[in-house]
């Protein structure tokens, strides 16, 4: 499986601040990210630059944020930042020094390098850079102008999992944020197969249900309320577009893993339900053991102690992901439930979280 790297960085000078911008902030995780920044202790001085296609609409190239995310409004007469259209000028003249891009796969595909080039650091919240295994990475059709570029690109771009990957993350230059179900269910997985505990010949199966923000702001069939409302359905099985990522993460095969989600009729939130057979018996302290020395050093997950299991009632709103567990009697069948809030913890949350480790912060600072 990956490598797993528990250790925080320390190796360079951290940054008194950075000058930060937001590519897409009109989404539901730009209006979470666009939260988290104007809020975070360390950008106070250098408020985030928001970039944004409704601006790019508007005739005089700029919109209120509050008129994306009226939840933001200040009071008292204060204004927030507003939004603007992008041009490769407004980077440069602002001295941008790290960029999220929470825009479409193949927007940020194809942008990720022009920022790259300016010498701006990228935290790409889209599925763009994540998975290194071009099988993988085919369901999201991406398209390079340039192949060779886009494949150095690749190779560099460190996937963004605290919990596995601070090193690399702290002196990256590009980090693909993970997906929200991906994250819910490698960091459920990833202490039992770095410790050999799990059979996985014998198969892993990972029940994971959302709630309806996970599937972006933009309206479908599915998501319209008619449909999600007083409901229940699975889909994308076999085919999920987050199932590549626990694949190379965890060090598993097709065969040994089999991910289905469902809609949930409820704004947001997820809760994966995994079951596993081990290869030996064990005891609950064994595995709670195997959880809490994993884990011991990442702020943002909590163990809880078996039987209680997380719910999504615990964590939205929150940057954590919850995780617990009931052992069989039998000792060798095992159910992990791991809970996360899709848009903070699987999308907007982390990616500040691999912010703050990019600049040598604390990497819960913005997010308790």
């Amino acid at each position: 499986m990956a490598e797993h790297i528990n250790t925080t960085n320390t190796a360079k000078q951290p940054a008194a601040t950075v000058r930060t911008a937001v590519a897409g902030v009109g989404g539901y995780s730009g209006g979470e990210l666009a939260r988290l920044l104007l809020a975070h202790p360390r950008l106070q001085t250098t408020p985030p630059l928001f970039l944004g296609r409704v601006a790019d609409e508007a005739s005089s190239g700029r919109v209120p944020l509050e008129r994306l995310h009226p939840q933001l409004a200040l009071g008292g007469g204060k204004t927030l930042p507003e939004v603007v259209a992008f041009t490769p000028q407004l980077i440069r003249d602002a001295d941008i020094e790290l960029v999220f891009l929470a825009l479409p796969h193949e927007t940020s595909r194809g942008w990720a390098p022009e920022w790259l080039d300016l010498g701006v650091r990228v935290i790409d919240l889209s599925g763009a850079w994540r998975l290194q295994d071009a099988a993988n990475r085919a369901v999201y059709k991406l398209h390079d102008v340039d192949p060779a570029k886009a494949a150095l690109l690749q190779s560099e771009a460190v996937f963004g999992a605290p919990e596995l990957h601070r090193e690399a993350i702290a002196n990256a230059r590009l980090v693909a944020n993970p997906g929200c179900y991906s994250t819910s269910i490698i960091l459920a997985l990833a202490p039992l197969l770095h410790s050999g505990l799990v059979d996985v010949d014998h198969g892993i199966i990972c029940d994971s249900k959302s709630g309806v923000s996970g599937a972006g702001k933009k309206a479908t069939e599915k998501t319209h309320f008619m449909y999600a409302a007083d409901n229940l359905s699975a889909y994308s099985v076999f085919g999920h577009r987050h199932t590549g990522e626990m694949l190379e993460q965890l060090d598993l095969t097709a065969g040994q893993i089999q991910f289905t989600p469902h809609l949930l009729p409820i704004p947001r939130g997820i809760l994966s339900t995994i079951y596993v057979r081990l290869a030996e018996v064990a005891t609950p302290e064994k595995i709670e053991s195997c959880f809490r020395d994993f884990y011991q050093s990442s702020p943002m997950v909590r163990i809880h102690q078996t039987p209680n299991l997380p719910q999504i009632q615990h964590i939205v709103r929150t940057n954590y992901c919850d995780i617990g567990f009931n052992l069989a009697p039998d000792g060798k069948r095992l159910v992990i439930v791991s809970c996360l809030d899709n848009l903070l913890k699987g999308a907007s949350g982390q990616a500040v979280q691999n912010m703050n480790l990019m600049c040598g912060w604390n990497e819960e600072e913005g997010l308790q």
